[in-house]
């Protein structure tokens, strides 16, 4: 992961751990066309590199991120947009790339919500496996006030998260909520003082990385997969995926571990 980006950064703030952090902090992180661009071939660096088993997103500054950037400053983009099918094709070449990107990705991805995560940054956080937010950090949903809609994804992910009457009341009213009531409501996995907040996610994705990736990437897409269908189907996919993962020898070295009152040391293999 050494591409050269503008409007994101990359790192490894551990060996075995990638950081995507969005860099346009006197923008709130709000996300152009091109940050979105680079996110995708950050992500897709990710997915590739074996030696990496967890993924932390956040932002530069005092934000997560405010979704899209409305500023215009752009005169290109401005003069992009004057057009109702350009903005369907901005969505699809921008945010929702992303957005399918870390929804299809099977490796562990973290949100880690320095500060507001509003609109498609809210999306956006949702789109990881677990978001661990500031005591600080302020979520919801603020496009409506633009007369903007859910559009990055929101409209499916707000009433997964929350239930369909509460997603509704925070899109339709523009509600955004402190991280305790976001967390009340689903939209965060664990809330931390702020001064903690890094702390706690490199923990987090530390004890996800100790674990035997290829477990964690089935058990991941199983679940993903669970979600949209039958019992029936969700068993065949599971005795089909323990065809891979029983045999292996990560199980083998699980087990001996265990046996040997000892910490299980995984290869991926």
């Amino acid at each position: 992961m050494t591409a050269e980006f503008r409007d994101i950064r990359v790192d490894k703030p551990e060996p075995q751990i990638a950081r995507i952090t969005l860099a346009r902090p006197k923008q709130m992180n709000a996300y152009t066309t091109r940050l979105c661009e680079e996110m995708v071939r950050a992500i897709d660096a990710y997915l590739r590199d074996d030696n990496l088993r967890a993924l932390i997103i956040t932002g530069e500054g005092r934000a997560f991120c405010a979704g899209g950037d409305v500023s215009n400053a752009d005169d290109a983009h401005h003069e992009l947009m004057q057009t109702q099918l350009s903005h369907a094709r901005e969505m699809r070449d921008g945010m929702h790339r992303v957005i399918l990107a870390l929804h299809h990705l099977d490796k562990p991805v973290i949100a880690m919500i320095n500060g507001p995560a509003v609109a498609g940054g809210l999306t956006l956080a949702l789109a990881c496996d677990f978001r661990i937010a500031a005591d600080t950090a302020r979520l919801g949903d603020t496009s409506g006030k633009f007369g903007l809609l859910p559009d990055e994804g929101g409209a499916w992910f707000f009433p997964r998260a929350m239930g369909i009457d509460r997603a509704l009341k925070m899109s339709l009213l523009s509600e955004v909520y402190d991280a305790k009531t976001a967390h009340d409501l689903g939209l965060v996995t664990e809330v931390v003082p702020a001064a903690e907040l890094e702390a706690r996610t490199l923990a987090f994705a530390r004890t996800l990385a100790a674990k035997a990736p290829l477990a964690v990437r089935l058990a991941k897409a199983m679940m993903h997969r669970g979600l949209t269908s039958s019992l029936e189907h969700s068993l065949a996919d599971a005795a089909l995926s323990v065809m891979v993962s029983n045999p292996s020898q990560d199980v083998r070295e699980g087990v001996k571990a265990f046996f040997e009152k000892r910490t299980p040391e995984f290869k991926g293999r």
